[in-house]
């Protein structure tokens, strides 16, 4: 027997249609933009990731053709800023990919370039995250500084890690994470001068020699559950001070953990769950695709 959805008479079933999934929490709204092209405005984008009038995410992810890849993924803040690299997404993106053509690998071209991304369990995927990079031209910073040493003091805050995986990120080492207000101390970093287009700021805790503990507050000033690019950046950050291990490394955040392994070119392998939630479509005016 065939069901009518209810209420098929009073909201209209002909709008984009989107499925929304999460990784550890980090929730994100993804449309499928390789028929049809799909560019929302920053109003727009707002409004469907506000869980008070809209589907609620952290990011909006659009899915589209790619020369280079099986799939280009696009990834969009809540303030319409595009950004290169999010692991969370990632994995929740090549799920979906993979689920779709019954494969177990799917590559994703990102700005943070093509990740190849791999089935390592149900519900659970690995991806190539790439080479993590300190070049300070490549934030970009305003001016030439030591990204292993950065000369920045805000509170308890100092000798942070300046870091790029196609987002910028900053590591500060803390003791007794769980006590801390890190949106409070975070906040002054995330828009000090340094960095002109902000900064992701992670607050990690070594807890033995492969694992860590660690939050990160996100730009544009989000409290998140995990961070897959931040945790990939921690790990790094940490090698680099002598603090954990160089084999796999087990980063705890406030949702859940990862894994984050670097190998000696410096490539690293991050593989964590993905989880769907449900599946939709967007109201008629949301339908802007150019």
């Amino acid at each position: 027997m065939t069901m009518t959805p209810p209420w098929s008479g009073i909201f209209p079933d002909d709008g984009r249609p989107f499925v929304k999934m999460h990784g550890l929490r980090n929730h994100f709204i993804i449309i499928d933009g390789r028929a049809a092209p799909y560019a929302p405005s920053a109003a727009q984008i707002a409004r469907i990731c506000d869980v008070q009038i809209g589907v609620g995410g952290d990011q909006l992810l659009v899915i589209e053709q790619s020369a280079r890849a099986d799939a280009r993924l696009r990834i969009l803040n809540i303030d319409g800023r595009e950004v290169g690299a999010c692991g969370n997404a990632t994995r929740c993106a090549a799920w979906l990919l993979m689920e779709e053509a019954g494969t177990d690998a799917v590559t994703l071209q990102t700005g943070a370039g093509v990740l190849a991304c791999t089935r390592a369990a149900a519900l659970e995927v690995s991806v190539q995250m790439g080479r993590i990079t300190h070049d300070w031209e490549a934030f970009p910073l305003t001016r030439a500084v030591d990204t292993a040493d950065l000369p920045l003091v805000h509170g308890p805050l100092s000798r942070g890690i300046a870091s790029w995986i196609g987002n910028p990120h900053v590591t500060f080492f803390v003791r007794d994470l769980p006590t801390l207000d890190v949106a409070a101390l975070a906040r002054p970093v995330l828009t000090d001068p340094l960095f002109p287009d902000q900064v992701n700021v992670g607050l990690a805790e070594v807890l033995g020699p492969a694992l860590m503990r660690l939050q990160v507050y996100e730009r544009p000033g989000i409290l998140t559950g995990a961070c897959g690019t931040g945790a990939c950046v921690a790990v790094r950050a940490a090698q680099m001070r002598g603090l954990v291990d160089k084999g796999p490394v087990r980063v705890q955040m406030g949702a859940g953990a990862v894994t984050v392994e670097i190998g000696e070119d410096g490539r690293t392998l991050m593989t964590g769950p993905v989880a769907y939630s449900f599946r939709g479509r967007l109201p008629r005016d949301m339908e802007r695709t150019a």
